[in-house]
């Protein structure tokens, strides 16, 4: 039997953030909020003052290196939420949270922000960006975000990723769920027309299939492998935090085949590669699904080095004390 457990470590660090990229990135958001804030200050000094709160796949530590575009570009997002916290007599339109949270960070980089329906969106220059979704706390209620078509909805992403840091006290975990949100996006890369699931999904499909295990290649294949069969039978995931909805409500039939398709043939190609006979097929079959920064020459190395001990055969104990 195969093991590239190795292969997937190494895996890890080239999809991982560096810490000097989580530096530049951390940089980059509080230059916005020092910049909503005194927009606000100077603007609405008499009104409820904006605070910030991390979330998404940078609070859980599973933001990955993007794969770069036709153009060299990095497509990926930090997200950062924008709250205000008061009394619902206080609370103003979603629209003019969204306009002055727009005027706040305009000319902040060269491409304008993008208001979209469920955040502010600022665009750099290598193609990643910051959402900055807006909610509306009361006192002991859930925050609502700031929706521009849908209104106020209830929405917890700090009880989520609360949730999953409390899950994740194995370590092993946060990798599976960056070598499946790895997955989904060289599924994309490699056809357009696919929306594979949001890296929120994966999380939590990740959670509810994880069983630790001392190899990352046998995890991955049991995870994925679980996932399959579960969502084969039924095709849901539900939000562990309000408002505890199903995920994949809208869905259409279409874009829920198509991951099931991709799905399937993942799981079925690591099984085949646990079952290999040697590390370098073994790794050539996960190299399929994650593309070549899924690295097999180590593989073939260990491969070589195990050839050679068998042909070689015992050695002989020529010491003189023997």
């Amino acid at each position: 039997m195969a093991n590239n457990h190795d292969q997937f470590i190494e895996f890890d660090k080239a999809i991982s953030l560096s810490e000097k990229r989580k530096k530049q990135l951390i940089d980059q958001r509080k230059l916005l909020r020092d910049k909503i804030s005194n927009y606000f200050s100077d603007n609405y000094s008499d009104e409820i003052q904006p605070e910030f709160r991390m979330q998404g796949s940078f609070a859980m530590d599973t933001l990955l290196n993007p794969i770069r575009d036709d153009d060299g570009l990095v497509v990926y997002d930090l997200d950062d939420g924008v709250y205000f916290l008061g009394d619902i007599k206080e609370r103003m339109s979603v629209s003019t949270y969204h306009s002055r949270v727009v005027s706040a960070v305009d000319g902040h980089t060269q491409t304008p922000p993008e208001n979209k329906s469920t955040c502010v969106r600022v665009h750099y220059a290598d193609g990643h960006h910051i959402d900055l979704p807006i909610y509306f706390q009361e006192p002991n209620n859930s925050p609502r975000l700031a929706h521009l078509s849908k209104g106020w909805m209830i929405s917890c992403p700090k009880e989520l990723y609360e949730w999953f840091n409390n899950q994740s006290t194995h370590p092993q975990l946060r990798r599976i769920v960056k070598y499946l949100k790895a997955w989904a996006d060289y599924v994309e890369s490699q056809n357009q027309r696919i929306k594979m699931p949001c890296g929120c999904i994966l999380t939590i499909l990740a959670v509810y299939h994880f069983l630790p295990n001392d190899r990352d290649d046998i995890a991955f294949k049991d995870v994925v492998s679980k996932m399959y069969d579960s969502l084969q039978q039924l095709f849901y995931c539900r939000r562990p935090v309000e408002p505890y909805e199903n995920l994949f409500e809208e869905y259409s039939d279409t874009r829920r085949d198509a991951f099931l398709d991709k799905l399937r043939s993942l799981k079925d190609d690591a099984v085949r590669a646990i079952n290999s006979k040697n590390s370098h097929d073994a790794c050539l079959k996960w190299q399929l699904h994650f593309g070549e920064r899924f690295c097999c020459s180590s593989a073939l190395d260990k491969d070589e080095d195990a050839l050679e001990q068998s042909s070689a055969g015992p050695k002989l104990n020529t010491s003189r004390y023997a």
